[in-house]
């Protein structure tokens, strides 16, 4: 089957956490670039509701379930993905979780629900799409980061942790698979206004006061969309950028700089 859908989409391009927020956003940029996209979610209700929107913009998309932090779930996702579309050119390492929490009021059932979700989700899903790329001469990784893991975020050690982790990850991917045609990068999303960050922010005043002050923070004075985000996703996962890799690309409002 994918062999005919494939003719519709020069790449396949899988996004993970594709329900909502950037996820969302992604999804909806990659295809309208013409790519076919595998809306990949822990909901599956919500990635059918992208890969609808896609469609209705006369896109190419397959809704999938995914539980990033289960083995298999990632190598049924992957199968099914290259079943129905075609195999991964361009795999976009979106899904995240975090709460807001001191260091010193978190514990080891935290740390790994944490870690599973934003380091070692991403490790799955690279590790099963890559060596396809590899063999394929051609592959555009993009891994979700966030300047948490650049310049480190209160409330937020063990996310900005794993997402340090995943930055350094990336550029050892970057160096190892760069003769064979496949770049890496990651792109660090600054306060983005998503239901991540609705959810991790108290409802009422606190969360106004909250936003207020990121917003001042930010030189742009505003916070982050997720199409902003999305955007410098689409450019790295594309031809174009295909001398670019290793890199860490912040997409704050200038929040954080170099």
């Amino acid at each position: 089957m994918w062999q005919a859908k494939r003719a519709l989409a020069e790449r396949i391009a899988l996004v993970t956490g594709g329900g909502g927020g950037i996820g969302r956003a992604i999804s909806l940029a990659l295809a309208a670039e013409g790519r076919a996209v595998a809306v990949a979610d822990l909901r599956e209700d919500a990635a059918a509701a992208v890969a609808e929107e896609v469609e209705r913009a006369s896109g190419t998309a397959l809704a999938v379930a995914l539980d990033v932090t289960d083995g298999d779930s990632v190598g049924a996702a992957v199968e099914r993905v290259g079943a129905e579309l075609g195999p991964v050119d361009i795999l976009v390492n979106n899904a995240g979780w975090d709460e807001l929490r001191p260091f010193l009021e978190t514990d080891e059932a935290f740390w790994d629900r944490v870690i599973e979700i934003n380091f070692k989700g991403c490790l799955r899903l690279t590790r099963r799409v890559l060596g396809g790329m590899v063999d394929r001469r051609f592959g555009r990784l993009v891994n979700i980061g966030s300047d948490a893991g650049r310049v480190g975020s209160s409330l937020e050690s063990v996310y900005s942790g794993a997402k340090g982790g995943v930055i350094a990850f990336t550029k050892t991917i970057a160096r190892e698979v760069a003769g064979a045609g496949v770049t890496a990068n990651a792109v660090c999303p600054g306060p983005t206004r998503t239901p991540m960050l609705e959810g991790m922010a108290a409802s009422g005043e606190k969360a106004e006061r909250l936003v207020a002050s990121l917003e001042r923070a930010v030189p742009m004075r505003r916070l982050g969309e997720p199409e902003d985000v999305a955007a410098a996703v689409a450019f790295l996962a594309s031809e174009r950028a295909g001398y670019i890799t290793g890199q860490t690309l912040s997409v704050s409002g200038g929040l954080t700089m170099a």
